[in-house]
C-alpha cells in the first residue's frame, strides 16, 4: 500500500508539471505566432467569405480563452475531481462535477466558436454548424480524456505490482513496463495533437524496438559477452544479427502482406535498425557498465563499513569494564597464592592481547601466527584462574606451523571466548577442547565444550553474545563462499566446526 501511494505521489508530480510546462509551451507560441497581426490565422477566410475580420476580437481573446479554459478544466479533473471518483469518495457529487466542467467547456466553446468562425454567418445552416463544432469537441475532448484517465490508471496499478510481477515472470521487468506506459501515453499525445504521420509511425516503430533491445541487451546479451574476450564486439555483434534478421522478416512481411509501395515502409525499419544500432546499443552498454560500477562501489563501501562495524562493535565487547575486571581479579588472586613470577606472566599476556587488539585489530588481514598468538595468550590468561580446580578440563591442539597463512583479525577469539564464558563452572565437571589445524590453505577450527548456566548476579548473564554474531556477519563480507560454519548447541554442549580457505 505505500508502495503504490509512493508511485503514484511521484507520477502525479511528473504529470502535474508536465502538464504545466506544456501549457506554457503552447501558450508561449501562440503568444509570438498569433501577435503576428500582419498574417494572423483564419484571416484568408474572412476575407474569402467577405466578413469583416478583427485581430482580438475574432482571434487573439477567444483562443485564449479556450486554452486557458482547457488547462483549468484539466487541472481540476485530473488532480482533483478523477481521483475522487477512483478512491469512490462521494461518487454521485464528484461524477455531477465531472459531467457540469465538461458542460461548461461546451458552453465556452460554443461562444468562442461564434467568434473564431464567424466568417460561416453568412451559410444558412450557421448557427446549427458552430452550435454542432462545439459539441463535437467537448464529445472528443471527453472521449480522449476519458482514454488518459484509464490507460494512467491501469498504468499506475501495473506499475505498484511490477515487483510482484517481476518475480512470478522472469521475462517481466520493471522497466520494460514503465516504458511501455511512456509509450501508451505518447503515442495518445502524438494522437490528439494531430502529429505528422511519419512521426506516428517512428513513435510506434522505433520506441518498441529500442526497448526490446534494451532489456535483451540489460539481460542477456551483455552479461553472456562480459565472459567473453572482446565483450563490446561480442555484445555489438548479437545485437546486429537481431537487427538483421528483424530487418529480413520484416522485408518479407512487406512482400508478403502489403501491397504497392513498399519502399517507404522498408526505408523506415533501415532507418530504425540503423538508429537502434548506433543509439540503442552503446546506450544500453553504457547504463549497464555504470550501474556495475555502482553496484561494485556499493558492494566494496558495505564491506568496509560491515567490517569497520563489525570490529568496533567486537572492540568495545572485548575492552569492556567486566573482563577488565575479571583479569585484574585473576592477577590478584594468583599474587595472593603465589610470587610474582606468573603475575608478571599474566600481566605480559594482558599486555600482549591489548596491544593486539589496539594495532593488529585494525588491519584487514594479519598472519595467522599472531592470530594463533593471541589465542595462546587468552587460553593462558584464562587458564591461571582453573588450574586449582581439579574438575575442570582444558585441552588444545593448536599448529604452530603456519607460516604464510594471512587470515582477517579476530575471527578464532569470539568462539574460544564463548567456551570459556558458558563451558567453565567451579561447581560442576567442566571441558573446553580446541583444535586447530591448516591443510592446503584451508584452516580447520573446532571448539567443543560444556555448557552451565549463569550465576544470577553475572552482569553478563542474560547475553547471547555480541561476538558470535558479529563473527558470522564478518565471515558473510569478507569469506563469501570461501567458509563453511557449523554450530551445534544442546543444552550440555556446545560445538563449532569453522573451514576457512584462505586462499
Amino acid at each position: 500500500m505505500k508502495n503504490a501511494f509512493k508511485i503514484n505521489s511521484t507520477f502525479t508530480r511528473i504529470e502535474f508539471w508536465a502538464a504545466t510546462t506544456l501549457f506554457a509551451f503552447v501558450m508561449f507560441f501562440f503568444l509570438t505566432d498569433g501577435l503576428d497581426v500582419s498574417n494572423p490565422p483564419f484571416k484568408f477566410r474572412f476575407e474569402q467569405a467577405g466578413v469583416p475580420f478583427y485581430f482580438y476580437k475574432n482571434y487573439f481573446i477567444p483562443q485564449l480563452v479556450r486554452n486557458i479554459s482547457l488547462f483549468l478544466a484539466f487541472m481540476y479533473l485530473n488532480f482533483i475531481v478523477v481521483p475522487k471518483l477512483v478512491a469512490k469518495h462521494r461518487m454521485l457529487l464528484h461524477l455531477s462535477l465531472l459531467i457540469l466542467v465538461f458542460v461548461v467547456l461546451g458552453v465556452v466553446f460554443g461562444i468562442t466558436d461564434t467568434y473564431l468562425r464567424a466568417y460561416i454567418y453568412k451559410a444558412p445552416d450557421a448557427t446549427e454548424l458552430v452550435v454542432g463544432q462545439g459539441i463535437e469537441e467537448v464529445f472528443t475532448l471527453f472521449t480522449v480524456f476519458s482514454i488518459y484517465s484509464v490507460i494512467k490508471y491501469l498504468s499506475l496499478y501495473i506499475i505498484s505490482i511490477s515487483a510482484a510481477l517481476e518475480s512470478k515472470y522472469r521475462f517481466i521487468k520493471r522497466e520494460g513496463i514503465i516504458a511501455a506506459v511512456i509509450w501508451v501515453i505518447g503515442l495518445l499525445g502524438l494522437i490528439i495533437a494531430e502529429s505528422d504521420g511519419l512521426i506516428v509511425v517512428l513513435w510506434i516503430m522505433v520506441v518498441p524496438s529500442a526497448v526490446l533491445l534494451y532489456l535483451v541487451g540489460f539481460y542477456g546479451l551483455i552479461p553472456y559477452s562480459l565472459n567473453k574476450r572482446f565483450p563490446f564486439a561480442s555484445y555489438a555483434l548479437g545485437n546486429f544479427v537481431i537487427l538483421f534478421v528483424t530487418l529480413m522478416a520484416w522485408g518479407l512481411i512487406l512482400k508478403l502482406v502489403v501491397r504497392g509501395d513498399q519502399a517507404h515502409l522498408a526505408a523506415l525499419w533501415i532507418f530504425n535498425s540503423v538508429f537502434q544500432l548506433f543509439v540503442t546499443v552503446p546506450v544500453t552498454w553504457i547504463i549497464y557498465k555504470r550501474q556495475m560500477k555502482g553496484n561494485e562501489q556499493v558492494s566494496t563501501l558495505k564491506k568496509e563499513l560491515g567490517q569497520s562495524t563489525a570490529s568496533i562493535d567486537f572492540l568495545r565487547s572485548q575492552i569492556n569494564p567486566h573482563f577488565l575486571f575479571n583479569a585484574l581479579n585473576t592477577i590478584y588472586g594468583t599474587a595472593l597464592q603465589e610470587g610474582a613470577e606468573r603475575t608478571g606472566e599474566a600481566v605480559q599476556k594482558l599486555g600482549d592481547m591489548m596491544r593486539f587488539m589496539l594495532q593488529e585489530n585494525m588491519h584487514q588481514t594479519i598472519s595467522l601466527t599472531r592470530e594463533i598468538d593471541y589465542l595462546n595468550n587468552y587460553i593462558s590468561l584464562q587458564k591461571l584462574r582453573t588450574t586449582t580446580h581439579t574438575g575442570i578440563n582444558i585441552h588444545t591442539e593448536i599448529e604452530k606451523d603456519v607460516n604464510g597463512v594471512h587470515v582477517a583479525p579476530m575471527l578464532f577469539i569470539p568462539f574460544v571466548e564463548n567456551a570459556f564464558k558458558h563451558g567453565i563452572s567451579f561447581r560442576e565437571p567442566s571441558f573446553i577442547i580446541i583444535n586447530l589445524q591448516v591443510k592446503g590453505g584451508r584452516v580447520n577450527f573446532d571448539v567443543h565444550n560444556s555448557k552451565h548456566s549463569r550465576h544470577a548476579n553475572d552482569p553478563e548473564g542474560d547475553k547471547n553474545g555480541i561476538g558470535l554474531v558479529n563473527v558470522k556477519q564478518r565471515l558473510e563480507l569478507l569469506y563469501p563462499g570461501k567458509h563453511q560454519l557449523e554450530i551445534r548447541d544442546t543444552p550440555k554442549e556446545f560445538f563449532v566446526h569453522l573451514s576457512l580457505q584462505t586462499t
